[in-house]
Parts: C-alpha cells; sequence; structure tokens
C-alpha cells in the first residue's frame, strides 16, 4: 500500500507523523509501537498499520479545572490508523490491569520508545498484571469474534486468527500467570496442542495469501477445538477471584514524577 506521495520505508512516516503529532499537539511521546495483526505476526497483504502511542502533556494541562481529553484520535485512512493514549489514562487502565496496554507494552514492533517508558512499565508488569482480568479480555475477546465471523459456511480465514490468538493467551495465562506474548508464532510454538499444530498451520499458510475480504468454507476441527476452549474458558473465569491489585500509591508516584518530563 502507498501513502499518498511518500516512497520511503514506514518506519520512517510512523516517524514522521509522531513528530508532526507532538509539534501540533504539544505534548512528549513516550512510546510507539504497532499494534493489530502486523504486531501478531499474521497481517494480510493490504492489512493497515495500527500506530499506537502514549504521551504525556505540559503539567498545567493535568492541573485544570476544564474537563480535558485523554486521548488523541489523529489519522484513519487505508494505511494508517494512529491513536494515542495520554500517560494519566494508560496508568489508570494499568490499576485495572487493561490487557490491551501489556500488549502495547511488549509488542515487537516499536518505532519509537524512551527511557522513561521502559522505567514505567518495569516498575508496573509485575505489580499490577492479574490473570483474572486478562483471561477474562481474551476469553471476550475471542468468544464475541468467534460468534460474529465464524460460525457461517464460508468465513474469512484471518478472524480465525481473531479467535485463536486470544484462546492461547488465556492457555498461556493459565500456564504462566504472566502477560502473553504478542506474536502469534510464540504461543503457537509455546501452549499450543501437538495435536492442533498441522491444521492451525495448514491455516496460517492459506491466510498469507488471501486479502481482508476473501472467504473460504469454515473448518470444522478448528471450530471444534475452539468451541471447546471457549467453554472451559467461561468456566474458569468465572471461577477466579479478583486479583487485581487494588493500591493506588505505585502509580500516583510514577504519574507526578512523568508529568515533571514534559
Amino acid at each position: 500500500m502507498k501513502y499518498e506521495d511518500f516512497d520511503g520505508p514506514v518506519e520512517e512516516l510512523v516517524l514522521m507523523k509522531i513528530h508532526e503529532i507532538e509539534e501540533k499537539e504539544n505534548i512528549k511521546v513516550l512510546h510507539v509501537i504497532e499494534s493489530g495483526s502486523r504486531a501478531w505476526g499474521f497481517a494480510s497483504p493490504d492489512s493497515d498499520y495500527d500506530v499506537r502511542f502514549i504521551y504525556v502533556r505540559d503539567k498545567d494541562f493535568y492541573l485544570s479545572l476544564r474537563e480535558t481529553k485523554d486521548f488523541i484520535d489523529w489519522e484513519l485512512n487505508e494505511v494508517l490508523d494512529i491513536n494515542g493514549w495520554d500517560i494519566k489514562k494508560a496508568l489508570q487502565h494499568f490499576h485495572k490491569s487493561n490487557a490491551t496496554l501489556f500488549e502495547w507494552s511488549n509488542s515487537p514492533v516499536v518505532y519509537y520508545t524512551t527511557d522513561e517508558w521502559k522505567q514505567i512499565y518495569d516498575s508496573i508488569a509485575n505489580q499490577y498484571f492479574a490473570c483474572k482480568s486478562a483471561l477474562y479480555h481474551y476469553y471476550g475477546t475471542a468468544n464475541k469474534n468467534y460468534h460474529e465471523y465464524l460460525c457461517e459456511d464460508m468465513v474469512k480465514y484471518k478472524k480465525y486468527f481473531y479467535v485463536l490468538r486470544p484462546i492461547l493467551a488465556c492457555k498461556w495465562i493459565e500456564e504462566k500467570k504472566c502477560p502473553p506474548p504478542v506474536l502469534f508464532d510464540e504461543l503457537f510454538n509455546t501452549v499450543l496442542e501437538e495435536d492442533m499444530k498441522v491444521a492451525v498451520q495448514d491455516l496460517l499458510a492459506k491466510k498469507v495469501k488471501m486479502s481482508e475480504s476473501d472467504k473460504a468454507p469454515k473448518i470444522d476441527v478448528i471450530n471444534k477445538y475452539i468451541e471447546e476452549k471457549l467453554t472451559y474458558y467461561k468456566e474458569l473465569v468465572d471461577s477466579m477471584a479478583d486479583d487485581r491489585n487494588p493500591d493506588w500509591n505505585p502509580l500516583e508516584n510514577i504519574f507526578r514524577n512523568v508529568i515533571n518530563l514534559k
């Protein structure tokens, strides 16, 4: 895909856009990554670039009595999908053990990052990752996508990975009690049952040759596997106690320190 008249690599384009955002929004960007299928390792030939970033504003912004916006939606077209979260929003969601933020922090495609962000994440990761919250997120994602996209006779093969990946993330969390890796291959190689690997490898080989809109017959053996896992993880997550960390103090201290960076 080509972005307007830009001929350089996408990494250069993303950094150009981030610099543009910093100047026009008067912010400091702390971390910029690729999210979605390109980070997961199963992008289609025509997949867009899902760029996500964390930023901090001037200290006075956080002291205002007026209602303030805690996100930036910058660009959305057939090539780029760029948006970011304010550091305050990010820290609030770490307190909830938001699985998406752990994915942004562990993306294998990092366009730009800072020592400040590394220190923030390193001090948060072990304290605020909660297995029940993460399992609930990944189970919910898999369940929604399965019933929305994979129950017809003809389905989009890419959608299988929007279900299989969160199911394997659930399996990782159940077994290892830590944030799952972002790359599908790592989940596939580590936690997928051996008797399912051939079927999933064949699916992936077919999928990478298909466009976003192509459909093909559903794969019964994979559908059966998904249905069994959805039932299992629904029962598991319902039986678990809430293990989120209720302590705000470490996050409050991080927030006070980081807003002095800008």
